[in-house]
Parts: structure tokens; sequence; C-alpha cells
């Protein structure tokens, strides 16, 4: 029963905010409250949906304050450099643009972090296709399809989960899925290039003087919040920040917070220019912030009346008998259905032993289970239940359901790809 409530639960979900009949932040909230009554839980959804929220809490932070972070960033002309670089190279042709995000999000995602790839990708490309007229929805399709394939990365946190939850090293997890990872990498490239071809046909080539006439207009230029004179120190302390997250000095939130309180401190000590610049932020923040607490009722509610657990043990006990010697592939197939309706936390220290287990029955080493189970990361990051998605989407404008109707089928594809190169290279067997 709880099983098909939670089936029910997850198919309206989807259906509202792909139709936009609701939007993302009511859905999240609504639908798991009414069929968290209708299962009989009552007095228990309150405190399911309170955990729900600490758990997404120091996220949530580490969101609102990143954004605070980057934003002053922005408005003191740290990334002008970089857009007018990127400009001179590609020339206003949306190929060069889009295959130019792919690797800058790409070598950006090598630090683990989704949150820190959006915000330094789009803050130096959004402006950039806002100029050639491009859509900033493949802005975000592009980087959210590479942060899903980097996302692999052992310090990105599944890969990490899915050691500890086997008790197994990289050299058993990671290290023999890097062919499947960089065929993912490839895959990225390609759609990035197809939906460059497509801008193209679309828009053509826009001329841009690269030196002479960058598109950062002169009135841009010459805003009074520029603080050329500060670029080495901003570039400095956002470096040291990068640093700090990927050596986990402090935690992330902790990090961001102080990030903030330096950097708006160097750059506009005045107090009142202080409180306009977090006004300036405040929408923004406010939109992404109030969804990660709201996808924290979803979660929590989900987990606490037990509906996830349940479809999971569902799905695992209706596996064919005859298709046990297949179990690693089965695995990898549905590592990205149970990842995009589950927290990370959730599918691989709650689920992931027990796929490890029912493969073992079959005579399949549990290592193998490990490394299939992370070729569904691209679909992933697509869930409502990932914070940092919505940051992305709020800060190109988009919807999510947008987002999720237009990438959806890549994010597949990428995953398609990974599990062919892990089969054809004995990664994981077939």
């Amino acid at each position: 029963m709880l099983a098909l409530l939670g089936f029910l639960l997850i198919l309206t979900f989807m259906i509202l905010i792909l139709t936009k009949r609701l939007t993302a932040i009511v859905a999240l909230i609504i639908v798991p409250v009414i069929f968290g009554l209708i299962g009989g839980f009552t007095t228990e959804l309150g405190p399911m949906a309170l955990e729900g929220i600490k758990s997404v809490a120091p996220t949530g932070i580490m969101i609102l304050f990143a954004i605070l972070y980057f934003g002053i960033l922005i408005d003191a002309g740290v990334f002008d450099s970089v857009i007018a670089l990127i400009l001179r190279i590609v020339k206003g042709d949306p190929v060069k643009i889009t295959l130019g995000t792919a690797i800058l999000a790409l070598f950006i995602s090598l630090d683990g972090d989704g949150t820190t790839t959006y915000m330094i990708t789009i803050s130096a490309m959004l402006p950039l296709y806002k100029r050639i007229g491009m859509r900033p929805l493949l802005l975000a399709g592009i980087a959210v399809s590479a942060s899903g394939v980097m996302n692999l990365l052992p310090w990105g946190g599944p890969t990490a989960r899915a050691m500890t939850a086997l008790h197994l090293e990289m050299s058993d997890i990671f290290t023999p899925v890097i062919p499947a990872m960089i065929g993912g990498i490839l895959f990225v490239l390609f759609m990035a290039y197809t939906l460059g071809k497509k801008e193209r046909k679309r828009i053509g080539v826009i001329p841009i003087e690269g030196d002479s006439t960058p598109f950062l207009s002169a009135a841009l230029q010459s805003n009074s919040l520029k603080r050329p004179q500060l670029l080495v120190p901003n570039v400095t302390i956002t470096l040291l920040l990068l640093v700090a997250l990927i050596m986990e000095w402090l935690p992330p939130t902790v990090l961001f917070m102080v990030g903030f309180a330096v950097v708006i401190t160097l750059n506009y000590p005045n107090r009142s220019t202080q409180k306009e610049r977090v006004a300036q932020y405040a929408d923004n923040a406010l939109s992404v912030v109030s969804m990660v607490f709201a996808a924290g009722i979803f979660t929590g509610i989900l987990s606490g009346t037990k509906m996830i657990d349940e479809i999971a043990s569902v799905i695992i006990s209706n596996v064919p008998a005859g298709a046990g010697s297949h179990f690693a592939l089965i695995t990898a197939i549905l590592s990205a259905p149970l990842t995009f309706f589950m927290s990370n936390d959730a599918f691989y220290y709650g689920v992931l032993p027990l796929l490890a287990k029912a493969g073992a029955g079959f005579g399949i080493d549990p290592a193998m289970i490990g490394r299939a189970s992370l070729l569904g990361l691209p679909v992933h990051l697509l869930s409502p239940l990932v914070p940092s998605t919505y940051l992305l989407v709020g800060m190109v404008g988009e919807e999510f359901g947008d987002l999720q109707r237009t990438f959806l089928k890549w994010a597949c594809g990428s995953t398609l790809v990974m599990i062919i190169v892990a089969s054809v290279f004995a990664i994981i067997s077939l």
C-alpha cells in the first residue's frame, strides 16, 4: 500500500510541475502532505516535515550566502575580464559558445560542488548568452549536464557514499569507472555542439569585435560598483575559498558565510551600500532558498512515511530470477530513476546495500554493483530533490519544469553512453 501511495505521489508531483499546473515550490509542499494524510499519517507529518527541513538547512543557508558572495564579485567586475576573453575566442558563434560553456563547466566541476560550478559558469556566460540572443535555458542545461558527469568524482559525494556504504576503496569503485566517465564527458561535448548548431541555425553568427567593442557596455564598465583595483584580492579570496571547499577546512556553509562577510566589507565598506547590494540579490536568493526548504518537506515526508523504502523494495523484489546474472546492468539502469526520486543519502546508504546483497546472491561482486549505481547520476541532478539545481534555474531565470522537459532526454543519453562504455570495458557485467 505504501509503495503504491509513493508511486502515485511521485507521479502526481511530476505531472503537476511538468504541465505547469502548480509551481515547483507549491507542489513540493502540498503533494506530499496530501498523500501523507491519505496514508493515515496525521500527527506524524509535522515532525517528518521538520526533520526534512533540518536536513536541507545547511544546504539552503550555503546557497543563500553563495548567491550573495558571487553577486558581490559580479558587482565588483571580477568576471568582466573572463567574459571578455571568452568573447574574443568565440567571436559570437553559438557553436563555440556552447562548447566553451561545456568545457568551462566541466573544468569548474573538478571541485565536485555543483553550487560552485553553477555560480561561476552562469556568472561568466549568462551576459554573453543574453548579448548574442541565445536561450539561457541552454546554458543551464549544459552546466547541469557537465556537473552530472563530473559528479562521479570521489569528492563529489555519491562515489564517497557508495564506497562507505559497501566498505570498499576508491580503486574498487571510482578508478574502474573512469573510462565511462570519459564517455560521458564526450557525450556532453557532443550535446553542446548539437545545441550550438541549432542555435546557430536559429540566430546565426553575431559579429562582435572582441577588443574594441566588448559586449559589456561602456556604461557597465564604468559602473560605480566596479572595483578593478581590487581584482587581485577578490580573485585570491575566491581561489582560497575554492581550495577550502575542496580540502574541507570548514563546512561549506561556514566558508561561504565568512567569504561573503570578507568580500562585501572589502569591496563596499559603506553600510548603506552593503544593504543595497544584499537587497539587490534578495529576490533571487529568497526564491531559490525557499525552494530548497520546500524540497526538505518533500523528502522528509517521503522518507518518514517509509514510502521511498517500500518503492525500492518493490523494484528490487520484482527483478526476475532469470535476470540475476544481469543484475549489475539492472542496477545501472535502476540508478537513474531511483536517484531521481531519492536523495543521495537515501539511495546510497539505504538502497545500495540491498542491491549489493541481492547481487551477491547472483554471484556478482558488490564492487561491480557499486560502480553500476553511479551511472545514473546525470539524471539525478535534474531531480526536484537536488537543491543546487534550483539555484541554477533561478540564476538563468527559467522554470524547473522547462529544464527537465528539455534536458531529461539528454541526461538519459549521457547515462546510456556511460552504461555502454562500462559494459564494453567490463566495468560492469552484462
